[in-house]
């Protein structure tokens, strides 16, 4: 249950107190969940790698938070947003220590007639369409391969020299601006997102470290029309991922997806297509395969799902693929003359709706791989130790959740 407290008790806040409120809120989504990967040699010797765990987050992420609004008079106000990550199965907080902390959201904000302006740590624009336009809302094992693909690194995306986007879900040292909702139906937001790097003067004396001058900033936008059974936005944006300052170089994950859902009532469909380039910038004269384009490795992605109202529960469905491109020398000399890594996946669940806070879940997804791509639901990684002097490649990822949902 939602708890509203008076401000001044908690902050003393004086004279303002009449005009200000403080919620607590949160989530505990408690799962038992299934993964089998399973890799092959070329002369069809499989190694299956599997592991049963409690999880977190199989429908809807654990959390914790805070958040207050004052009305500061004339249609403006100002507002707070604290939002810790939990591993309700551990009692940990989703931090590399363990310990608690506002990861998820930690924002103060600026709102009237004209938008709002928000700073802190926040979710990207680039984000938004690849849990908006899932079924699955980027959660558990149905989770979309978009997501997958774009928030880590696996040792194929590595071998291959496609990266992971440090900032695909948040960003940090962020200041964001938001249109008002008062505009029939169009809404939207920018963000920029510093690196906070220090910079020395002379530049000849700067420490030579990788990624210390310019990785971390993000530059994004998202803008949609929802009105009715409707809801259709474009993002795009711009995640500096890695620079070498005495070698000039600076690279780019440049990134844009075009999401939508239409609600018929008895079924609401939803659909997105994503791009993601790497590239490369250099400040002398670049490489000749850089000059011509051959070193811009990138990952496609597309997804159609349905959910599907039947009495207090919910079925949802999704198909959902990634390929990759210009990932190896041969494709980049000659396009097509290698088959591209692609990964293809297909998830099926139920939710059952106790009340509305409370709800019982269940999911099945299965990913095929294929010419070297690795995805997973989740779990332990592929075998990738020698059989008779060959590594098996990834071939299926499967996996169910079956779990609780709370909502406080």
């Amino acid at each position: 249950m939602k708890r509203t407290l008076m401000a001044c008790a908690i902050l003393a806040a004086g004279g303002a107190c009449a005009q200000s409120s403080i919620t607590m809120f949160g989530v505990i989504d408690a799962t038992v969940s299934s993964y089998a990967n399973k890799a092959e040699t070329p002369l069809g010797v499989g190694v299956t790698t599997r592991s049963t765990v409690q999880n977190s987050g199989g429908y809807a992420s654990s959390r914790l938070g805070f958040r207050g609004t004052e009305d500061l008079g004339g249609g403006a106000a100002a507002s707070f947003w604290l939002e810790a990550g939990l591993l309700n199965d551990t009692g940990n907080g989703v931090t590399p220590s363990g310990g608690m902390a506002f990861n998820r959201r930690s924002t103060v904000s600026l709102s009237g007639v004209l938008g709002e302006v928000r700073l802190g740590r926040d979710y990207t624009p680039t984000f938004w369409n690849d849990a908006v336009a899932d079924p699955f809302t980027s959660n558990g094992v149905g989770i979309n391969l978009i997501a997958t693909a774009s928030g880590f690194n696996s040792p194929g995306q590595v071998a291959n020299g496609f990266q992971g986007n440090p900032n695909y879900l948040r960003a940090s040292n962020s200041v964001g601006y938001f249109l008002p909702p008062n505009l029939g139906g169009f809404y939207g937001q920018v963000m920029y997102a510093f690196n906070e790097a220090n910079k020395v003067d002379p530049g000849t004396l700067t420490p030579n470290l990788p990624n210390s001058q310019r990785a971390g900033r993000y530059i994004g936008g998202r803008f949609g029309y929802a009105k009715g059974p409707l809801d259709i936005a474009l993002a795009a944006g711009r995640s500096t991922i890695g620079d070498q300052f005495f070698q000039g170089t600076t690279s780019y994950l440049d990134i844009w997806n075009l999401g939508a859902t239409y609600d018929f009532g008895v079924v609401k469909l939803f659909g997105e297509y994503s791009h993601n380039k790497l590239k490369t910038d250099f400040s002398g004269i670049p490489p000749l395969p850089n000059a011509l384009g051959f070193t811009s490795p990138g990952a496609n992605g597309a997804l159609v799902g349905a959910t599907v109202p039947v009495g207090p529960g919910l079925i949802r469905a999704v198909y959902t693929q990634v390929k990759y491109n210009n990932v190896t020398a041969l494709s980049q000399v000659i396009p097509g003359l290698a088959s591209d890594p692609k990964s293809e996946k297909y998830a099926l669940g139920y939710v059952h709706n106790l009340s509305k806070r409370t709800a019982l879940y269940a999911t099945v997804a299965r990913i095929d791989n294929s010419n070297g791509a690795d995805l997973t639901v989740g779990g332990p990684a592929f075998y990738a130790k020698a059989i008779n002097g060959v590594v098996p490649t990834a071939k299926s990822s499967t996996g169910y959740d079956v779990g609780i949902r709370h909502i406080f």
